[in-house]
């Protein structure tokens, strides 16, 4: 197998991965854990494993006091963005939200425009456009009924929040920052938002069967630990571009996940908007130099099934 096609595979595990978080977290929900409790134990596990990995590869996890505080704000700016997210899960589908939310990479060159003065092209307008078309689509349901305008707004606030992120983890104060190790320390920072959502452990909800223990662990083994190696090492074998546009999988994962295991609706107007979504998201990381920021780090914040409450 050359290195192009093992860098293409990589790059389509890394995406498939992201998508099994509703296969492990689903029994969770049966046994009635709470989200915050969920997102508490997969930053707590995926730590240590991605402190081991720190270490494998000779790695210090020494910081610079000025590096502090700028990881501090990115790692809560992620669990935000995981909150905000699973919110929105409460208002519509998670196979639509999780479409939406893959507009973010349209928001950065958007930040990276307007703060950074950034010169918008032809094709980012054409891109605007497709992507608002898209999310047009979706607005209504997959029964008909007009999604929740709350429920688009925070998975809209989602998007917006890690596209920040993106932008400062890339700002030279962290750049000569080795990836793996700002991963750890935005885990690490993340998970103190969600020990206090869990009132120091008060109201954490801990699992009584040996095997949800084993979702739990999995929830930061597969999307976390091995779709972040099989970026890294798509990155190497394929380059930036292509394994950002192989992220395009990931929407597409997380619409199949709901619609074959949720019974989430699918209709021809939904896949079209869909379509839409994924097209100028491919468009805009193909043809801008927002490539590299992109896949300089996997996205943490999981795509949890909620149930859809009454509005």
């Amino acid at each position: 197998m050359n290195a192009k096609v093992k860098g293409y595979i990589l790059g389509a595990v890394a995406a498939a991965t992201y998508g099994m978080n509703p296969l492990f977290t689903l029994p969770l929900y049966k046994e009635g854990m709470d989200p915050d409790s969920v997102l508490f134990f997969r930053y707590l596990f995926a730590i240590p494993i991605l402190g081991i990995m720190l270490k494998a590869r000779g790695r210090s996890f020494k910081l610079k006091q000025k590096e502090v505080l700028p990881l501090i704000i990115l790692g809560w700016l992620v669990a935000i963005s995981s909150l905000t997210l699973f919110q929105s899960y409460n208002y519509m589908e998670a196979g639509i939200a999780s479409t939406i939310l893959f507009v973010y990479p349209i928001l950065v060159a958007l930040i990276m425009a307007f703060v950074f003065k950034e010169k918008i092209t032809l094709q980012t307008v054409l891109c605007i456009f497709l992507a608002l078309s898209g999310i047009g689509l979706l607005y209504k349901g997959g029964d008909g009924s007009t999604l929740s305008l709350v429920g688009v707004s925070l998975v809209m606030a989602s998007a917006l929040s890690y596209a920040i992120y993106i932008v400062g983890v890339n700002r030279p104060m962290l750049k000569d920052v080795a990836t793996l190790k700002v991963t750890f320390y935005v885990l690490l920072f993340g998970l103190s938002l969600f020990l206090v959502r869990v009132d120091f452990g008060q109201s954490l909800h801990i699992v009584d069967k040996w095997y949800l223990w084993g979702n739990l662990i999995a929830l930061a083994v597969f999307p976390t630990a091995i779709s972040f190696l099989c970026t890294t090492q798509a990155i190497q074998y394929i380059g930036s571009t292509p394994t950002a546009i192989l992220g395009a999988l990931e929407p597409v994962t997380a619409v199949f996940f709901g619609v074959t295991i949720f019974g989430e609706a699918l209709t021809v107007r939904l896949s079209f908007g869909i379509l839409l979504i994924i097209l100028a998201v491919t468009f805009i990381i193909a043809g801008s130099n927002i490539t590299t920021q992109l896949v300089r780090f996997r996205k943490l914040f999981p795509r949890l099934p909620i149930k859809k409450r009454g509005h």
